[in-house]
């Protein structure tokens, strides 16, 4: 901030008050729309191929928080610890029908795969042009099952432009519903197909014979990289914030963080070229 030690410092209620008027704003989500928006007319994204894909993001809420959502306050003995009081979770059957946690209740209990431990969660998705992998949107919205592809759709509806596109992605895009709704938008869907689908893929040979299939396929795995990034060094594994306006907000300013990155390599390596 600039300041000496002994400088005064602003009222905490100033900072709250620029905080809350920045988020309603969305001074993030514009922040993050000019950065691309530079790259796009640097010529470092594609208009054509792109890649979806969502992960995880562990609420700052601890399992103790999530609680009965009719639970009636009643008389008992006072806690062992009033600040971290003991908690038997054994044979209580907990699920986000039921229960909600009391300092994030837009956090949902969530899983990453079967045998993976269930955590607080909000789900973090991403849009990635397939070019050099940067950042074209964002989304963070309630960890639900279907949380990822309507999130993914969301984007691509806003996806600049008329061109046929292609979108990749995992198994978890290969459903009848996600594929149905990319071709309405005049895209083609180059997801992974998973053979363990009730009904078979939703892809057929007509798209995986085709060469720009496996290229996709080859492309779509660069989008770890960024939910690497933005977990290690953005410091997003676990979150800081609570709600999802907030946790979208840091999500998107963390997004513009790694692709200014990405274009100041991108940059360095043009002017070696020249």
């Amino acid at each position: 901030m600039g300041l000496n030690l002994d400088d005064p410092v602003w009222d905490a209620t100033t900072f709250t008050k620029n905080r809350d008027r920045l988020l309603e704003a969305e001074v993030a989500k514009e922040f993050q729309m000019r950065v691309v928006k530079q790259a796009r007319e640097q010529g470092w994204t594609s208009d054509e191929h792109f890649t979806v894909d969502g992960t995880l993001l562990e609420a700052w809420a601890s399992l103790k928080s999530f609680q009965p959502k009719d639970k009636e306050k009643k008389d008992t003995c006072p806690p062992d610890d009033p600040g971290n009081p003991t908690v038997n979770f054994h044979g209580e059957k907990r699920s986000n029908q039921t229960h909600e946690s009391k300092s994030d209740p837009e956090a949902l209990l969530a899983r990453k795969g079967k045998g993976k431990e269930a955590k607080l969660s909000y789900s973090g998705n991403l849009l990635m042009e397939n070019r050099h992998g940067l950042i074209v949107d964002s989304r963070v919205w309630e960890a639900t099952g279907t949380a990822e592809r309507y999130a993914a759709l969301d984007m691509l509806e806003h996806v600049p432009g008329r061109g046929r596109v292609t979108v990749g992605g995992d198994k978890g895009y290969d459903t009848a519903e996600f594929v149905s709704e990319c071709r309405h938008l005049g895209m083609t869907p180059h997801t992974s197909q998973n053979a363990g689908r009730r009904g078979g893929s939703a892809i057929d040979s007509r798209t995986t014979r085709q060469a720009g299939y496996a290229l996709s396929q080859k492309k779509r795995k660069r989008i770890e990289e960024c939910f690497g990034w933005l977990k290690t060094i953005a410091l997003l594994r676990k979150l800081r914030h609570r709600g999802a306006l907030k946790v979208d907000w840091i999500f998107s300013l963390a997004c513009a963080a790694y692709n200014l990155v990405r274009m100041r390599n991108l940059m360095a390596a043009t002017v070696l070229a020249q």
